[in-house]
């Protein structure tokens, strides 16, 4: 993460590099009354499902639900609105020129969070209506692989920009005490399947010296690829599945499978872990970078408002990175994670504040990208 500061001026008095906890109170032109809908409607989406947490996954009768839900506020703001093949819903100022897009996603993982997705719509809703400029998009199916964006990809039809307001997931801005932080690339990542053989027999009557056990085999594999992910900056390793077999308590194990996912923001340190893991990684997702012209943009958005400018990577695919590696110029900007960052959670939480400094800085980076 890199933080750039620059000094400010907050009630009369110097502020470098240091945000407070509610900053600029009463200063953002987002109302309040647009902070309260935004929240509103957030509340309104995280009932759909019926809890606990918020419960639309992908191709339910909840996603349905969700997306009629900001069909009406699309329709509300009065844009044109429209739906492709894939069933993601757009809506556009009537009368512009080519778009620049933002939005997000409104499908969740189960019981996830209030905000993952969500914020990025009902926010990109607010900004459009502010400044009558670009198109929003709700997308499909982020959570399983960005269905949705990747569609659209394929049905070409592509903005001249695209821009996406996200929770961090994370807790990086919260230990920085800064609101917002401009995405710099999506980690690339890898995920396989590792099989472990040793020799099955009872538990009782085989020595340990002379044992092949296949857990314990497998145990120091883990180990290893924690340790390579410690040492390679940036990474992380994340053994989430395992299974041992024949499976009975009292018989060791003759083989051991488990799953990998190994993430990194660059192809070398990725290429490291995919070897340290012992995976295939022919179908790995590469890094992606964002746009330097729209990550210039959105500094400038944010330092503007007397922000310290920070720029960090996301750990998290996004429809970001998918309309990114589809050339389009693409730009991400992350709103702070309260509870420790948390996500896909329903303790997942972030401020009024900081989101009406989002839709501030989001509505300002319309106007620049579509200026002229």
């Amino acid at each position: 993460m890199v933080v750039r500061t620059r000094v400010a001026r907050h009630r009369g008095a110097p502020c470098l590099g240091v945000w407070p906890a509610t900053p600029f109170a009463g200063r953002a032109s987002v109302g309040p009354v647009s902070v309260e809908r935004v929240f509103d409607r957030l509340a309104e989406l995280y009932a759909i499902g019926g809890g606990p947490g918020a419960n639309r996954v992908f191709g339910s009768a909840e996603e349905d639900a969700a997306h009629e839900l900001a069909r009406g506020w699309l329709q509300e703001a009065g844009l044109d609105v429209e739906a492709d093949a894939a069933g993601n819903l757009f809506g556009h100022v009537p009368g512009t020129g080519p778009a620049v897009w933002t939005g997000s996603h409104l499908d969740t993982v189960p019981q996830g969070g209030k905000f993952d997705g969500a914020l990025g719509v009902v926010a990109a809703i607010e900004a459009v209506d502010r400044v009558r400029r670009g198109s929003v998009v709700v997308f499909r199916g982020e959570e399983v692989g960005c269905v949705g964006s990747r569609a659209r990809a394929e049905l070409g039809q592509l903005p001249g920009a695209f821009l996406e307001v996200h929770v961090e997931q994370g807790p990086r801005l919260a230990l920085a005490d800064v609101p917002l932080g401009v995405v710099t690339g999506i980690v690339g990542y890898a995920r396989g399947e590792v099989v472990v053989d040793g020799a099955a027999g009872h538990a009782g009557t085989t020595p340990m010296d002379a044992r092949d056990d296949a857990l314990v085999r497998a145990a120091r594999r883990i180990l290893d690829l924690e340790e390579a992910a410690r040492r390679t900056p940036g990474a992380v390793a994340t053994v989430g599945r395992i299974s041992a077999e024949p499976g009975g308590v009292n018989v060791i194990p003759g083989r051991v499978t488990y799953s990998v996912d190994v993430r990194a923001p660059d192809e070398a340190r990725l290429a490291e872990l995919i070897e340290a893991a012992g995976i295939d990684g022919s179908h790995a997702a590469p890094p992606t970078g964002m746009s330097p012209v729209v990550v210039e943009v959105l500094r400038a958005a944010v330092d503007t408002r007397g922000l310290p400018v920070v720029e960090l990577s996301s750990g998290a695919g996004h429809d970001a990175g998918v309309l990114a590696r589809a050339g389009v110029p693409t730009g991400m900007l992350f709103v702070r994670s309260l509870n420790g960052g948390v996500s896909h959670s329903p303790d997942e939480l972030s401020s009024e504040e900081d989101v009406a400094l989002a839709v501030d800085v989001v509505a300002d980076a319309l106007e620049r990208l579509t200026r002229g």
